[in-house]
């Protein structure tokens, strides 16, 4: 038995969610242009999931976010995640629209330090749990008739950075993993960009043998 190679469990790909999907749970919380007697939580939750959408975070560092993580700058925002084993990023906040929302947040919140995902509604208790934001997740999916785990949520982030032309390195980086080689499943998720370059490079040839 000893001389019997070990058996490779092959790693299996993440599934997609696609991002008109992301976009419809997220409707079923609120819009991006909420009304003014929208609850506190459930703004919250709006942006503590596009948050994690959008920052291709993990759940569990979303809700450990401060509002002292945060770096709102006009035009240069950020915010610093703290990942496993004590890693932090600086991750950009591109999506203008986003971050209009976050900063309404936090205005209506009236944050301006302590966690920024806060488990009461009157914003007096500590950060909201990972499992209590899993579960508000599933009701909004449930809400939206979709089905998508939190986890991909990140998924979906990567994947379309990576089939948007960014390099798996950058991509990499901002999602705070160790190695590319998590990293290749994400781009096999999508075979769009390879088809549209194969498809390119065989008009390419047809035409150089005409």
């Amino acid at each position: 038995m000893d001389r019997i190679d070990t058996v490779k469990v092959p790693k299996s790909l993440p599934r997609p969610a696609t991002g008109a999907d992301v976009a419809k749970v997220l409707a079923v919380i609120c819009s991006r242009r909420p009304r003014k007697d929208l609850p506190l939580d459930r703004l919250r939750d709006r942006v503590l999931f596009e948050t994690a959408y959008v920052c291709g975070a993990r759940a569990s560092e979303v809700c450990g976010l401060y509002v002292e993580d945060l770096d709102l700058r006009l035009d240069d925002e950020h915010v610093r995640i703290h990942g496993k084993g004590g890693s932090v990023r600086t991750v950009l906040l591109d999506d203008r629209g986003y971050a209009a929302l976050l900063k309404l947040y936090l205005a209506r919140a009236g944050y301006t330090a302590g966690p920024l995902f806060r488990a009461s509604t009157n914003g007096a208790g500590g950060p909201l749990s990972y499992d209590a934001a899993h579960h508000r997740w599933q009701r909004y999916c449930a809400a939206a008739r979709v089905e998508i785990d939190i986890h991909q949520l990140r998924h979906a982030h990567a994947t379309e950075l990576i089939n948007a032309g960014v390099s798996i390195e950058a991509v990499r980086r901002r999602l705070g993993h160790a190695s590319t080689e998590t990293m290749q499943l994400y781009a096999l998720l999508d075979d769009k960009v390879a088809d549209a370059e194969i498809r390119a490079a065989r008009r390419r040839r047809d035409r150089a043998t005409r």
